[in-house]
């Protein structure tokens, strides 16, 4: 007699489901050596149109050291159910190397960038897997 229970989907097949739901291709991720997995910014956009997500961004804190922007984000499901999110991007000397100042390189897009893959990956369920990343939130890879 056959079990009726369901198998319980793995962190590996929920990953793989997503993957495909999202239209993804290998070039859209890749395995850091330190063991996660990381959306390429091809990835990221590709998620966020996929899912109709619109965001707005609002820059909140503007310093020579530190930018942080807030995204505000909402996906709309086929049978109207809204889904919201709220989080943020930083940048500082901390965390990007090619900080300079406000004015000498490009802090904004990259607190942009950062605040972009957070809000998409949590709204399409990736965070819930743990271990997935934005390209741009992972130390030593900020392109």
């Amino acid at each position: 007699m056959e079990s009726t229970q369901t198998k319980k989907e793995t962190k590996k097949d929920a990953l793989r489901r997503l993957f495909v739901e999202n239209n993804m291709s290998e070039d859209d991720v890749y395995k850091d050596k330190r063991g996660f997995v990381i959306i390429t910014r091809s990835g990221i956009e590709k998620i966020q149109f996929k899912n109709n997500m619109d965001i707005d961004f609002n820059l909140e804190i503007s310093t020579d050291n530190l930018i942080v922007v807030k995204a505000t984000a909402e996906m709309r499901t086929g049978e109207g159910q809204a889904f919201k999110v709220q989080t943020y991007g930083e940048c500082s000397p901390k965390n990007y190397q090619n900080f300079t100042s406000k004015f000498g390189s490009y802090p904004y897009a990259m607190a942009e960038k950062r605040a972009l893959s957070r809000a998409v990956l949590k709204l399409a369920g990736f965070y819930r897997l743990g271990g997935v990343f934005g390209e741009g939130e992972i130390d030593g890879r900020d392109s």
